[in-house]
Protein backbone atom coordinates (compact mmCIF):
# COMPACT_ATOMS: atom_id res chain seq x y z
CA UNK A 1 0.00 0.00 0.00
CA UNK A 2 1.59 3.51 -0.39
CA UNK A 3 2.39 6.07 2.01
CA UNK A 4 2.58 9.55 1.54
CA UNK A 5 2.88 10.61 4.99
CA UNK A 6 4.67 14.21 5.24
CA UNK A 7 4.18 14.80 1.23
CA UNK A 8 1.88 17.69 0.02
CA UNK A 9 -0.18 16.86 -2.87
CA UNK A 10 -1.95 19.82 -4.90
CA UNK A 11 -4.98 18.96 -6.49
CA UNK A 12 -6.90 21.34 -8.91
CA UNK A 13 -10.28 20.97 -10.12
CA UNK A 14 -10.47 19.07 -6.43
CA UNK A 15 -14.47 20.56 -5.89
CA UNK A 16 -16.36 17.43 -7.39
CA UNK A 17 -15.83 14.59 -9.93
CA UNK A 18 -12.23 12.91 -10.51
CA UNK A 19 -10.23 15.70 -8.62
CA UNK A 20 -12.54 14.64 -5.34
CA UNK A 21 -11.56 11.25 -4.95
CA UNK A 22 -7.82 12.11 -6.28
CA UNK A 23 -7.80 13.91 -3.54
CA UNK A 24 -9.42 11.85 -0.83
CA UNK A 25 -7.51 8.62 -2.33
CA UNK A 26 -4.11 10.98 -1.21
CA UNK A 27 -5.27 11.97 2.16
CA UNK A 28 -6.33 8.11 2.71
CA UNK A 29 -2.30 7.58 2.17
CA UNK A 30 -1.58 10.18 5.07
CA UNK A 31 -0.95 13.06 2.59
CA UNK A 32 -1.41 16.19 3.50
CA UNK A 33 -3.99 17.53 0.86
CA UNK A 34 -3.62 21.14 -0.93
CA UNK A 35 -7.55 21.13 -2.22
CA UNK A 36 -7.91 23.95 -5.20
CA UNK A 37 -11.06 25.17 -6.86
CA UNK A 38 -12.89 27.76 -8.36
CA UNK A 39 -16.10 26.98 -6.55
CA UNK A 40 -16.13 27.40 -2.67
CA UNK A 41 -19.17 25.50 -2.62
CA UNK A 42 -17.96 22.10 -3.49
CA UNK A 43 -14.52 22.42 -1.89
CA UNK A 44 -16.33 23.03 1.57
CA UNK A 45 -18.11 18.88 0.70
CA UNK A 46 -14.38 18.28 -0.43
CA UNK A 47 -12.43 19.47 2.76
CA UNK A 48 -15.56 17.73 5.13
CA UNK A 49 -15.34 14.67 3.22
CA UNK A 50 -11.39 14.53 3.64
CA UNK A 51 -11.82 15.56 7.51
CA UNK A 52 -14.40 13.20 8.43
CA UNK A 53 -12.09 10.67 7.11
CA UNK A 54 -9.37 11.81 9.26
CA UNK A 55 -7.25 13.50 6.84
CA UNK A 56 -5.48 16.20 6.49
CA UNK A 57 -6.35 19.10 4.31
CA UNK A 58 -6.49 22.74 3.20
CA UNK A 59 -8.80 24.41 1.02
CA UNK A 60 -7.72 27.27 -1.99
CA UNK A 61 -10.20 28.81 -3.54
CA UNK A 62 -8.07 30.31 -7.09
CA UNK A 63 -8.38 30.16 -11.10
CA UNK A 64 -5.64 28.16 -12.45
CA UNK A 65 -6.79 29.83 -16.04
CA UNK A 66 -4.81 32.86 -14.98
CA UNK A 67 -0.92 33.14 -14.40
CA UNK A 68 -1.30 35.70 -10.88
CA UNK A 69 -3.95 33.80 -9.50
CA UNK A 70 -1.73 30.42 -10.09
CA UNK A 71 1.03 32.46 -8.36
CA UNK A 72 -0.91 33.59 -5.71
CA UNK A 73 -2.10 29.37 -5.17
CA UNK A 74 1.19 27.95 -5.27
CA UNK A 75 2.86 30.82 -2.76
CA UNK A 76 -0.25 30.02 -0.05
CA UNK A 77 0.18 26.58 -0.68
CA UNK A 78 3.92 26.83 0.23
CA UNK A 79 3.33 29.18 2.98
CA UNK A 80 1.01 26.52 4.72
CA UNK A 81 2.76 23.67 3.67
CA UNK A 82 6.46 24.49 3.22
CA UNK A 83 6.57 22.24 -0.58
CA UNK A 84 4.72 20.64 -3.11
CA UNK A 85 5.70 16.87 -3.64
CA UNK A 86 3.24 15.87 -6.24
CA UNK A 87 0.50 18.45 -7.99
CA UNK A 88 -2.56 15.94 -9.71
CA UNK A 89 -3.97 18.41 -11.89
CA UNK A 90 -7.95 17.75 -12.72
CA UNK A 91 -9.38 21.21 -13.29
CA UNK A 92 -11.04 21.18 -16.30
CA UNK A 93 -14.08 22.72 -18.16
CA UNK A 94 -16.17 20.98 -21.02
CA UNK A 95 -18.45 22.77 -22.76
CA UNK A 96 -21.00 20.52 -25.15
CA UNK A 97 -21.86 22.76 -28.17
CA UNK A 98 -21.22 22.35 -31.66
CA UNK A 99 -18.33 23.98 -34.22
CA UNK A 100 -21.95 25.90 -35.21
CA UNK A 101 -22.73 26.81 -32.00
CA UNK A 102 -19.76 27.73 -29.43
CA UNK A 103 -18.76 31.17 -29.11
CA UNK A 104 -15.38 32.84 -28.80
CA UNK A 105 -15.98 32.89 -25.22
CA UNK A 106 -16.55 29.43 -24.86
CA UNK A 107 -13.79 28.36 -26.76
CA UNK A 108 -11.81 30.73 -25.39
CA UNK A 109 -12.47 29.69 -21.51
CA UNK A 110 -12.26 26.21 -22.27
CA UNK A 111 -8.79 26.50 -23.49
CA UNK A 112 -7.80 28.62 -20.45
CA UNK A 113 -8.71 26.42 -17.97
CA UNK A 114 -7.60 23.09 -19.84
CA UNK A 115 -4.36 23.99 -21.50
CA UNK A 116 -3.08 27.76 -20.17
CA UNK A 117 -3.71 26.67 -16.47
CA UNK A 118 -2.19 23.20 -17.08
CA UNK A 119 1.03 25.15 -18.51
CA UNK A 120 1.11 28.09 -16.08
CA UNK A 121 1.02 25.38 -13.18
CA UNK A 122 3.47 22.55 -14.94
CA UNK A 123 5.75 25.73 -15.42
CA UNK A 124 5.53 27.36 -12.03
CA UNK A 125 5.40 24.10 -9.80
CA UNK A 126 8.35 22.77 -12.47
CA UNK A 127 10.40 25.18 -10.47
CA UNK A 128 9.16 25.11 -7.41
CA UNK A 129 9.98 20.82 -7.79
CA UNK A 130 13.26 21.98 -9.56
CA UNK A 131 14.57 23.38 -6.56
CA UNK A 132 13.15 20.74 -3.96
CA UNK A 133 15.04 17.82 -5.74
CA UNK A 134 12.17 16.13 -7.55
CA UNK A 135 8.35 15.40 -7.68
CA UNK A 136 5.18 14.33 -9.57
CA UNK A 137 3.37 16.30 -11.89
CA UNK A 138 -0.26 14.69 -13.45
CA UNK A 139 -2.64 15.94 -15.98
CA UNK A 140 -5.76 14.08 -15.94
CA UNK A 141 -7.77 13.73 -19.46
CA UNK A 142 -9.99 11.68 -21.31
CA UNK A 143 -9.31 10.02 -24.19
CA UNK A 144 -11.92 11.00 -27.59
CA UNK A 145 -14.83 8.77 -27.81
CA UNK A 146 -16.05 8.95 -31.33
CA UNK A 147 -17.12 12.45 -32.52
CA UNK A 148 -19.33 14.37 -30.07
CA UNK A 149 -20.40 18.37 -29.12
CA UNK A 150 -16.82 18.59 -27.05
CA UNK A 151 -14.70 20.09 -29.93
CA UNK A 152 -13.06 22.49 -27.82
CA UNK A 153 -12.60 20.35 -25.15
CA UNK A 154 -10.74 17.45 -26.84
CA UNK A 155 -8.59 20.25 -29.08
CA UNK A 156 -7.44 21.36 -25.32
CA UNK A 157 -7.07 17.89 -24.04
CA UNK A 158 -4.73 16.82 -27.42
CA UNK A 159 -2.69 19.92 -26.65
CA UNK A 160 -2.24 18.71 -22.82
CA UNK A 161 -1.17 15.66 -24.19
CA UNK A 162 2.39 17.41 -26.00
CA UNK A 163 2.35 19.72 -23.09
CA UNK A 164 2.81 16.50 -20.89
CA UNK A 165 4.91 15.04 -23.14
CA UNK A 166 7.65 17.65 -23.43
CA UNK A 167 7.61 18.52 -19.76
CA UNK A 168 7.84 15.08 -19.32
CA UNK A 169 11.52 15.07 -21.68
CA UNK A 170 12.39 18.12 -20.37
CA UNK A 171 12.06 17.60 -16.41
CA UNK A 172 13.43 14.52 -15.78
CA UNK A 173 16.63 15.75 -15.56
CA UNK A 174 15.88 17.74 -12.22
CA UNK A 175 14.22 14.50 -11.12
CA UNK A 176 10.50 15.73 -11.95
CA UNK A 177 8.26 12.82 -13.58
CA UNK A 178 5.56 14.27 -15.54
CA UNK A 179 2.28 12.05 -16.48
CA UNK A 180 -0.90 12.40 -18.51
CA UNK A 181 -3.46 10.01 -17.70
CA UNK A 182 -6.15 9.50 -20.24
CA UNK A 183 -8.82 7.26 -18.29
CA UNK A 184 -11.49 4.52 -19.92
CA UNK A 185 -14.78 4.83 -19.00
CA UNK A 186 -14.97 2.92 -16.14
CA UNK A 187 -11.88 3.00 -14.86
CA UNK A 188 -10.53 4.07 -11.42
CA UNK A 189 -8.83 7.01 -11.76
CA UNK A 190 -7.87 8.14 -8.40
CA UNK A 191 -6.28 4.31 -7.70
CA UNK A 192 -4.07 4.94 -11.05
CA UNK A 193 -2.83 8.44 -10.59
CA UNK A 194 -2.20 7.24 -6.71
CA UNK A 195 0.04 4.16 -8.14
CA UNK A 196 1.78 6.47 -10.78
CA UNK A 197 2.75 8.57 -8.24
CA UNK A 198 4.08 6.39 -5.56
Amino acid sequence: MADFTESVVLVTGAGKGPGRRVAQAFASHGARVAVNDISPVNLDETVARIKADGGRVQAYVEDIAKKMPVQALLNQVLDDWGRIDILVNCAEVEPVLSVLEMDDWDWQRTLDVNLTGAFLLTQSVGRIMRSQGGGVILHVGERARGIDLRTAYYASKAGLAAISALAAYELSEYGIRVYHVQPEEGQDTAAEVVALCA
